[in-house]
């Protein structure tokens, strides 16, 4: 049986889980909320790349996505743009991209991954 290996846990949750080879990186959000759409993507990507790193893998790896936006209406283009110049050129994963009402008023966007590993602990 393998292990599970968690990343940044507390009482609600882990920032990462591994397990059987498979990473699971919870939403990631952006730091700084002020920023519009294009800065909260990247700084959201940002934390997911972390992430993938601290589990021994990278975006190259990933398998599927899941992005939350407040607004898809409004977000949605510049909200590609941003994850199409981030992906691995012909790595990218399976992907949903829904709105749905975000945990702050000030979030536009929410990123889940999994990944595949190289490592398992």
């Amino acid at each position: 049986m393998s292990n599970i290996f968690r990343i940044e846990t507390d009482r609600r949750r882990s920032r990462a889980v591994v397990y059987n080879g498979i990473v699971f990186v919870g939403g990631m959000a952006a730091d700084d909320r002020s920023q519009d759409i294009t800065g909260q993507t990247k700084q959201a990507l940002a934390r997911v790349e972390k992430y993938l790193s601290d589990a021994g893998t990278d975006k190259s790896r990933l398998l599927s996505a899941q992005i939350w936006l407040k607004d898809i209406g409004r977000d949605f283009e510049a909200m590609n743009a941003v994850w199409n110049d981030w992906t691995a050129p012909g790595a990218s994963p399976t992907r949903a991209t829904a709105q749905c009402e975000m945990g702050a008023a000030d979030v536009l966007v929410e990123i889940i991954v999994t990944a595949a590993v190289a490592r398992t602990e």
